[in-house]
């Protein structure tokens, strides 16, 4: 059996070598970049707009770090010349476990040698972008923000882990009301890239593979680093079908989000409500595009889920919530297909706990949870059918409010354990 080879430093020797030679920056922009070539050259080329629109004479550096791409996305990203005497670009394959952690990782240290005065980081894949995006997420740090979270417009269908629980999650246990944990696009001091380096038991885990956006989250909070949002319009990066493809990232990010409960208990059992995070930034009036998803086929997928794993759910749910789940299983009318948010809440809370009880098998465990998100997408999708963006966004907070009310069920659970 082959193992994974550790690596020092996520970095290359010949982009050691160009930072050496670049000596410092003031500013440097990473993008964790796999099988982009569509879409990396409009990121890069609205990025060096932002920066001479914005910043114009600031010592820039723009770093794609890629993770593999077989594709051209590396060649893409070389060729494109920024007629920009203060913007360098570095493009490389980084070193260590794959995924967009280590890609972080690497930034992180090219940000450690050249002491930028801010960093930012974008997804590579974003249709969105604009050069104010560069300016709403840079600025903050300039200004003593250590860690700046994207605050973005999105369709009341998008978003739907986020929706569902990384937000509710984040603002319940953590009393921070940052509306996209998972957002991908952040700007981050210096002092907090070094504080994540710092944290070496990190870079060799699945973290650094896929939870590694509500990790750096969650850790600015719990460690009391200064934290804002940044107003960021609509997000386009290709819409995700819950039912399509969502369900081995919902493991991946509510994985990280109980793992991270078992390190922080202390913090959360403590933590109070919740507060209101700054949004800053010119308002970019931009509305998310509309789009429809598959409730026939989640709900397919929850009653299948439902025939194979009855057992483990009777084992972990409450009888009241499963008993509606029954009941879920044989609806046949699509309208009629709805989930109480209380019994949903319930539900989270007693999977982070049986997550935590079952150390060896815990993410068997957490794949049997999938088909219930999936149930409760279908449901949400019908409960914000007729709701506009504003309305919407009144239901997610109304939401995330009845998983603060309900929290001390969770400490009950937890403590039962203790």
């Amino acid at each position: 059996m082959s193992m994974e080879r550790r690596y020092s430093t996520a970095l290359r020797n010949h982009v050691r070598e160009k930072i050496e030679r670049l000596g410092g920056a003031d500013i440097l922009i990473g993008v964790p970049a796999y099988h982009c070539e569509d879409s990396i050259l409009h990121v890069i080329k609205t990025i060096s707009k932002g920066l001479n629109k914005h910043f114009h004479g600031a010592k820039a550096v723009v770093m794609v770090a890629d993770g593999g791409s077989t594709d051209d996305t590396r060649d893409v990203a070389r060729a494109y010349d920024e007629k920009s005497y203060n913007i360098e670009k570095i493009v490389s394959i980084y070193r260590g476990i794959p995924g967009k952690g280590t890609a972080l990782r690497a930034i992180f240290e090219v940000a450690k040698f050249l002491r930028p005065s801010a960093l930012a980081v974008f997804d590579s894949d974003l249709l969105s972008i604009s050069p104010d995006w560069i300016r709403n997420v840079l600025q903050p740090i300039q200004e003593g923000y250590d860690f700046v979270a994207p605050d973005y417009n999105r369709y009341k269908l998008d978003a739907t882990i986020t929706n569902t629980i990384a937000y509710n999650l984040t603002r319940a246990l953590y009393g921070a009301r940052i509306r996209q944990p998972i957002g991908g696009d952040f700007g981050v001091s210096l002092k907090l890239a070094r504080h994540y380096l710092d944290r070496e038991d990190v870079w060799e885990t699945d973290v650094a593979r896929f939870g590694i956006d509500i990790w750096m989250t969650t850790t600015a909070i719990v460690d009391g680093f200064k934290i804002c949002q940044a107003r960021l319009g609509a997000k386009v990066h290709g819409q995700k079908d819950p039912a399509a493809d969502l369900g081995p990232m919902y493991r991946q990010v509510v994985g990280t989000i109980f793992q991270l409960m078992e390190r922080h208990v202390e913090h959360w059992k403590r933590t109070k409500g919740s507060v209101d995070i700054p949004s800053l930034g010119p308002v970019i009036d931009e509305q998310p595009t509309a789009f429809s998803i598959d409730q026939e086929h989640l709900i397919e997928y929850f009653q299948i889920g439902f025939r194979n794993f009855n057992g483990v759910w009777g084992q972990i749910i409450e009888e009241q919530d499963l008993q509606i789940i029954r009941d879920l299983a044989h609806q046949e009318a699509l309208k009629e297909f709805h989930m109480p948010v209380e019994t949903w809440v319930r539900m989270v809370y007693r999977y982070a706990d049986a997550f935590h009880a079952t150390p060896r098998q815990r993410f068997k465990v957490l794949d049997t949870m999938i088909p219930l998100y999936y149930a409760r997408v279908a449901s949400l999708a019908n409960e914000v059918k007729d709701l506009n963006q504003i309305q919407s966004e009144q239901y997610f907070d109304s939401q995330a409010r009845i998983f603060e009310d309900m929290k001390g069920y969770l400490i009950q659970l937890w403590e039962r354990r203790t």
